[in-house]
């Protein structure tokens, strides 16, 4: 499945960006990065991704803004949304936006690959495809 799978990377920090393109690339998925998140809206315009892996706080549009505009645009798109700033307030507005994860920094590579994987699937089904193993 995840040959058919795109997904975006938005962190504000490249670093959070190369720690994650590796491994998912390495799992087969075809992945973009940003960290700057007004170019990542303006990709959202151009291009479908099935997850995106964001990051909460940033320097112009947030985790949050791009999870209320996928919910719009691409109500498909599974969004996961790390965070250093975790707060109970931030994770219910996730969650009432319809996040499908919230993971705070320091996060474990292995825990938030298979939160990919499990948003993959449920992006591809919603999308009417069936995930190929």
């Amino acid at each position: 499945m995840s040959n058919d799978v795109d997904v975006m990377v938005l962190d504000d920090e490249s670093m959070v960006c190369e720690r994650l393109r590796d491994p998912l690339v390495e799992k087969g998925y075809r992945v973009e990065t940003f960290t700057d998140s007004q170019s990542a809206l303006e990709r959202l315009a151009a291009k479908h991704f099935d997850v995106v892996v964001t990051d909460l706080k940033m320097k112009g549009p947030t985790g949050l803004d791009l999870l209320h505009h996928l919910r719009t645009e691409a109500p498909t798109t599974q969004v996961i949304i790390i965070t250093g700033y975790a707060t109970i307030e931030s994770a219910r507005e996730a969650e009432y936006g319809g996040v499908y994860g919230f993971v705070t920094k320091p996060f474990k590579i292995k825990e938030l690959m298979a939160m990919v994987a499990k948003a993959a699937r449920k992006a591809v089904r919603a999308r009417g495809r069936e995930p190929q193993p």
